[in-house]
C-alpha cells in the first residue's frame, strides 16, 4: 500500500495484482508496465510480473491505519477478474465492512462480474464504484450494469479516451473522471472529446474530475514526457462527488 501519484485519490491498496487484458483501453496498460517494470527490479509481489496474483499478506492493511483514508483498490489489478477467487474477494469486502473510516475506489473494466457479485449482496456504504468509459464499443455499455448497482458513489473513469463517446445518460451516475494516454506508445485525445464530456456533466449535474492529458497535449504536439498538465477550457476542473 502506498501514497498514490493518481490525482483523483490518496493511496493504493493491491490485494491483488496482475491482470490480462479486455478491451481497447487496456492496450498500452500502464499497470502491466509498471509491473513488468517491477518484477526487474526485485520487488516483492511482483515475482509473476503481470500475471493475476493474490497478495494475501497485503489483505490486512488497510486495518493499520486509523486515519480516513480515499483508498484506489487494485490500481495494479482489476478486483473482478476472473481468476480471482471468491472466498478471497469476500475477505476483501470483509475489511472494507471492519473499516468504515475509509473510502474504496474500485474501479473495473469487468462490469458483469462485478454486477453478478453484488447484485444479491448489500454494497458497503463506503466503497464508490466504477467502470472504465474508453470507448463506445467497450465503455459505454459499462454504464447500464454500473447504474444498475446500489452503491454510494457511482463514478465513470473515462480514461483513455480514444474517441468521441457521444451523447451518454448520465442518470445515476456521480462522478466523473476524464484523462488521456501516457507512455510511449499513447493514443492522442481531441480537446473537443474531453469538452463534450464536460459539458454533458454540467448539465446533468454529475461532478467532473480531468485528470491529465497525457502525453499529447491540446494542442496535438507529442512531449516526450507527461508535461501537458490538467488544464482544460482554461482551468484545472477538480470536482469530487457530494456524500449524502
Amino acid at each position: 500500500m502506498s501514497t498514490s501519484k493518481i490525482e483523483w485519490t490518496e493511496e493504493t491498496w493491491n490485494p491483488t495484482t496482475g491482470c490480462t487484458k479486455v478491451s481497447a483501453g487496456c492496450k498500452n496498460c500502464y499497470a502491466e508496465v509498471m509491473a513488468n517494470r517491477l518484477q526487474a527490479m526485485g520487488t516483492p509481489g511482483y515475482e509473476n510480473g503481470f500475471e493475476f496474483s493474490i497478495m494475501r499478506d497485503r489483505l490486512e492493511q488497510p486495518l493499520r491505519k486509523k486515519k480516513a483514508t480515499k483508498y484506489f483498490v487494485n490500481s495494479m489489478s482489476d478486483l473482478f477478474h476472473e481468476k480471482m477467487p471468491r472466498e478471497f474477494l469476500d475477505k476483501v469486502m470483509g475489511v472494507i465492512d471492519l473499516t468504515p473510516q475509509h473510502i474504496y475506489q474500485i474501479l473495473t473494466k469487468r462490469e458483469d462480474a462485478m454486477f453478478d457479485y453484488f447484485e444479491n449482496r448489500r454494497i458497503p456504504e463506503n466503497i464508490w464504484l466504477g467502470v472504465s468509459v474508453e470507448d463506445i464499443k467497450h465503455g459505454v455499455p459499462r454504464i447500464d450494469k454500473l447504474r444498475s448497482l446500489d452503491a454510494t458513489i457511482k463514478f465513470l473513469s473515462v480514461e483513455p479516451l480514444l474517441e468521441d463517446i457521444g451523447e451518454i445518460d448520465l442518470t445515476g451516475i456521480h462522478w466523473v473522471i476524464v484523462g488521456g494516454e501516457s507512455g510511449a506508445k499513447a493514443r492522442p485525445m481531441k480537446e473537443e472529446w474531453a469538452l463534450n464530456i464536460k459539458r454533458q456533466c454540467e448539465e446533468q449535474g454529475v461532478a467532473f474530475f480531468f485528470k491529465q492529458w497525457g502525453t499529447w497535449g491540446a494542442d496535438g504536439v507529442r512531449r516526450s514526457k507527461k508535461t501537458n498538465g490538467r488544464i482544460l477550457d482554461g482551468k484545472e476542473w477538480n470536482e469530487y462527488p457530494e456524500l449524502i
